[in-house]
C-alpha cells in the first residue's frame, strides 16, 4: 500500500511539473553507433556517429518533430550513455519524466553496417539484459497513460520479465482508449523461441485498435504472411486499422470498410533502419490530426522513405512540410482506396 501511495504521489508531482503528453510510447531506448563509412564491414569502419536510438523512443521523437508533446516510458543505465539518452531526448522534444535509471545494467548500444540499397545488418549489445527490460508495473505512469491521445508499444517489450508484466499493466490501464497502437516488431534474437513470441505478441493485439507489422511479423503474431489474410486476421482480433508493410510493394491497410494500397515512395536509400520509426511517427501524427486513413498512411510511408535517405534515425525525422513536399513530387504514391463489401 505504501509503495502504491508513493507511486501516486510521484505521478501527481509529475503532473504538476509536466502537462501529460499527447503521445506516449514504451520500450527500447539506447545509443545508435552508426558507421560514417558506407559499404564496408564494421571491421573496416574508421569513424562512427553517436545518436539516440530505440524504436519507441524514435517514434516519440518523430511525433515531437510534428509538434506533439511526447514522452517515452523506458530505462537507461547509470552511465554516460544513459545521461546522453536523457539529454538527447529532451533536446529533441521528448520528455524524460518516465525514464527509469537502472544501475545494475549498462545502457545498450546498437551498431549497424550500411550496404545500400537494402542490406543493413544490425548488432544489438543488450546482454545479459537491458535497462528498458527492467521496467516493472510500478514504473507505469497510469494517469499519463489514460490521458495520452496516442499510446504506442512494441513486441520487444513483451520478450522478458519484468518488462512483460509492466506492459500488461500499461495495456490493462489503457483499456484500448484513444489511439492504442501495437508495433508487432518481432526480432528473433530477443526471444527464447518463436512460439513464445507468437503467444505474447499475438495476445497483446486485443488491447490495440491499430496494428502495424511487416509480413514476417504478421506471420509470428497471427499466423498469416499473405498481406490480405494477415490484415483480415488482425481485424478479427479486434483492431480497427490493420497495416501490413510489404517492402518495395508498398503498404496494405484494411479497415472494416476499406482496403487501401499505398505505393512505395521511390528514393535512393542510404540506411533503411529508421524508416519504420518514421512511419510510426507519421502514423500517429495523421491519426491525431484526423486525416483520412489513406492520407495518413501515404504521409507515414513517405516519412519513412525520407529517413531511408539519411544515415541516422532519431535526428533524421522530417518535418511535416518536408513530407508534404515529397508527396507533391511523387504523384505515383497516391493511395488506391476500395470499399469493402
Amino acid at each position: 500500500m505504501l509503495r502504491n501511495t508513493k507511486q501516486s504521489l510521484r505521478e501527481e508531482l509529475i503532473a504538476l511539473v509536466h502537462n501529460f503528453p499527447e503521445v506516449l510510447t514504451i520500450g527500447r531506448s539506447g545509443v545508435d553507433i552508426y558507421p560514417l563509412q558506407v559499404g564496408v564491414g564494421l571491421e573496416q569502419v574508421q569513424s562512427f556517429g553517436k545518436y539516440l536510438g530505440g524504436s519507441p523512443t524514435n517514434v516519440a521523437v518523430a511525433a515531437a518533430k510534428y509538434g506533439h508533446s511526447a514522452a517515452t516510458i523506458t530505462g537507461v543505465g547509470a552511465d554516460p550513455f544513459g545521461n546522453f539518452v536523457r539529454l538527447e531526448m529532451r533536446r529533441l522534444g521528448v520528455s524524460d519524466a518516465y525514464v527509469k535509471v537502472v544501475p545494475e545494467f549498462l545502457t545498450p548500444v546498437t551498431f549497424c553496417e550500411i550496404f545500400p540499397p537494402d542490406h543493413f545488418p544490425i548488432y544489438f549489445y543488450r546482454k545479459p539484459t537491458a535497462p528498458d527490460l527492467q521496467l516493472t508495473a510500478d514504473d507505469i505512469p497510469c494517469e499519463a497513460l489514460r490521458a495520452a491521445e496516442a499510446f504506442c508499444f512494441s513486441g520487444t517489450g513483451l520478450s522478458e520479465e519484468p518488462s512483460r508484466s509492466a506492459h500488461r499493466k500499461a495495456l490493462e490501464t489503457r483499456g484500448r482508449q484513444g489511439w492504442t497502437i501495437i508495433d508487432l516488431d518481432y526480432r528473433a534474437q530477443f526471444w527464447e523461441n518463436e512460439e513464445m513470441a507468437s503467444r505474447e505478441i499475438g495476445g497483446a493485439i486485443e488491447f490495440a485498435n491499430v496494428a502495424v507489422g511487416n509480413r514476417e511479423e504478421c506471420r509470428v503474431a497471427v499466423g498469416e504472411e499473405n498481406p490480405d489474410r494477415a490484415a483480415d486476421a488482425l481485424l478479427e482480433r479486434g483492431v480497427e486499422i490493420a497495416i501490413v508493410k510489404q517492402g518495395p510493394l508498398g503498404t496494405l491497410v484494411k479497415t472494416a470498410d476499406e482496403r487501401i494500397e499505398v505505393p512505395v515512395t521511390k528514393v535512393q536509400a542510404l540506411n533503411g533502419l529508421g524508416s519504420g520509426d518514421a512511419f510510426g511517427g507519421g502514423l500517429i501524427h495523421g491519426l491525431l490530426r484526423g486525416w483520412s486513413i489513406a492520407e495518413t498512411i501515404q504521409f507515414a510511408s513517405t516519412a519513412g522513405a525520407i529517413v531511408a535517405t539519411r544515415l541516422e534515425c532519431s535526428t533524421a525525422m522530417p518535418s511535416e512540410n518536408e513530407v508534404k513536399q515529397m508527396i507533391s513530387i511523387h504523384p505515383d504514391t497516391t493511395p488506391i482506396v476500395e470499399a469493402r463489401r
